[in-house]
């Protein structure tokens, strides 16, 4: 076996500030997360106190502004740290995304007294967020959600059940997209409800494949209220933030799906350099060498794609096609990377004494999570082809 330690990769960075950060991100990830994540994973322990690491040391709101305790650090800076968390631990990694998605509608739509009443502490003050749209019965159809929010004075009243909440049972604040008008994309609005509200409970952890260390749970609002300055954005405009939010939170998926392949191709080329066979490395042998220059061209192929997509997001301009093909093409490519990467180690491949059916196992809920890979095409389709006849 090779002792080697895989090569860090090569990025091009807009300033000295990103390279610098990026250099932070590694050696935490090299000290703090990668030495217990399969050890923790097996066991379904969450590393809160990662977390709270990562919010001491500005990681938590990068893509927010100064100001309100964030990173102000382009979109391109950000995913390649989400890129390198979740190369070391995807529980870390996809919890950075999520914390980011729950944060983006007050950060994007809420007013400046919410902002500066609320953000600091979700952005730095060690808080961990959870958005809240999916439902049992409203998934892909997210504008068929059944939760209500009643008005009742200055206050709303919620009652529903959101499905499939990473955090769920954890977070310290929940994003909510509730219904308060007519049924349809029009009847929803969005709501910042603290993780102690009253009413506000959760349901056990649900068994998962993989991802075991990071809670995935049914939230319970059974008659939550908070105030109407708990509102965020206008009435009825729920479903327009959470589709915008949707759009960045899709990157940080796709960046995530790259970080997985990436650990998941170090794996397979350290484990290839060792292992003999016939008298050589297995890694002389041009099945496998062409296997892993398929995986290699793969990754920065996504990593393009995903930066390219940011790039724009970054200059203000519309990326929401290059975000559903990003999220498409790296959850696809993490997929049949790690794939491969179990074939390369073979019998070793599916114990658990390798990473490598950890990322198998990690890969597969990319393709779902956040819009599945069929909702990015119908995404894509619309764009280039235009909307489908009904």
């Amino acid at each position: 076996m090779s002792d080697r330690d895989p090569q860090p990769v090569e990025r091009h960075l807009p300033t000295d500030e990103a390279r610098d950060l990026l250099a932070l991100v590694r050696e935490i990830a090299r000290r703090e997360i990668a030495p217990k994540a399969a050890e923790e994973e097996d066991a379904g322990r969450f590393p809160r106190e990662v977390f709270t690491l990562l919010s001491e040391s500005g990681l938590l709101g990068l893509p927010y502004e100064a100001e309100h305790g964030g990173g102000d650090q382009p979109y391109e800076v950000y995913l390649q740290v989400l890129e390198e968390l979740a190369a070391a631990r995807l529980t870390v990694g996809l919890g950075v995304s999520v914390h980011t998605l729950a944060c983006y509608a007050l950060a994007t739509y809420g007013t400046k007294q919410q902002q500066v009443e609320h953000l600091p502490a979700m952005l730095g003050g060690g808080l961990l967020g959870a958005y809240c749209l999916s439902e049992p019965a409203s998934g892909s159809d997210a504008a068929s959600l059944r939760t209500r929010a009643v008005k009742d004075g200055d206050d709303w009243v919620i009652t529903g059940t959101k499905a499939w909440i990473t955090h769920g049972g954890i977070a310290d604040f929940c994003t909510v997209m509730a219904r308060t008008g007519e049924d349809g994309p029009r009847g929803i609005t969005a709501f910042l409800v603290p993780g102690d509200a009253p009413g506000l409970g959760a349901a056990a952890p649900e068994k998962k494949m993989g991802m075991k260390g990071s809670p995935t749970a049914q939230v319970h609002l059974d008659g939550v209220r908070v105030g109407d300055d708990r509102r965020i954005g206008e009435e009825g405009q729920g479903f327009g933030i959470a589709l915008s939010a949707l759009d960045s939170g899709r990157l940080g998926i796709a960046a995530c799906a790259i970080g997985v392949a990436q650990a998941a191709l170090d794996e397979a080329v350290a484990y290839a350099a060792g292992r003999q066979q016939f008298g050589h490395p297995i890694a002389d042998f041009q099945g496998l060498r062409f296997m892993i220059a398929d995986m290699a061209t793969q990754i920065e192929a996504g990593r393009a794609l995903y930066l390219a997509a940011a790039r724009l997001r970054d200059a203000g301009e519309p990326f929401a096609k290059q975000a559903a093909m990003a999220k498409l093409h790296c959850t696809d490519t993490a997929m049949k990377v790690t794939t491969d990467a179990v074939q390369i180690l073979g019998g070793y491949g599916y114990t658990a004494d390798f990473p490598a059916e950890r990322y198998m196992r990690e890969a597969k809920v990319l393709q779902i999570v956040e819009g599945t890979n069929q909702i990015q095409r119908m995404v894509i389709a619309r764009h280039v082809v235009g909307p489908e006849a009904r």
